[in-house]
């Protein structure tokens, strides 16, 4: 076997990635404060043609020299909005008829979760320590727990992510 070299990848040209077919899931973070971990967001965000994500709260914006170096550049080729309070995203994503999930402890495992190729989904990924607002959670259609098996409690914010993204992607791509 024979390590590909980067020129042999055929990646799409950011250009090609905007007009390429996303998967119909938008990713909210909710008070996220790492940068470095919003970069990884993106990154993974681009890697699996999510849709779009939202920034709410504390979490910082583009361009931002950390979020970049987590990022790689992909701060730049998915799309992203900003929202001073996370029900505001909430709410503009149940009017364009999301289906809105919180990733919450004592939930629907992730493992046991079944998709509709015919939704649209939104997960909302919460701030490292305190997770997602309760107020959040409470206005969300379904909450998704991934089950774990060790002392810990819980993932890193930006490793949640990326397990919730795989997932969606191998249900809802075609």
């Amino acid at each position: 076997m024979r390590k590909l070299k980067i020129t042999e990848l055929n990646r799409l040209t950011p250009e090609a990635f905007k007009d390429s077919k996303k998967i119909p899931l938008v990713v909210v973070l909710d008070h996220v404060r790492s940068l470095n971990n919003v970069g990884s967001v993106f990154r993974t965000s681009d890697a699996f043609r999510v849709e779009s994500i939202y920034l709410c709260g504390i979490t910082a914006c583009p361009p931002h020299a950390e979020i970049h170096k987590t990022a790689l550049g992909a701060e730049e080729t998915v799309d992203w909005e900003y929202f001073e309070d996370t029900m505001e995203a909430v709410d503009k994503l149940k009017q364009q008829g999301y289906t809105v999930c919180a990733v919450a402890e004592g939930s629907t495992m992730l493992d046991n979760l079944l998709l509709d190729k015919n939704k649209k989904y939104a997960v909302i990924m919460g701030n490292e320590v305190k997770g997602v607002q309760q107020c959040v959670v409470d206005n969300c259609d379904m909450c998704i727990e991934i089950p774990q098996y060790g002392t810990k409690h819980s993932l890193n914010v930006s490793v949640t992510t990326g397990i919730i993204i795989w997932d969606f992607f191998k249900q809802l791509s075609d």
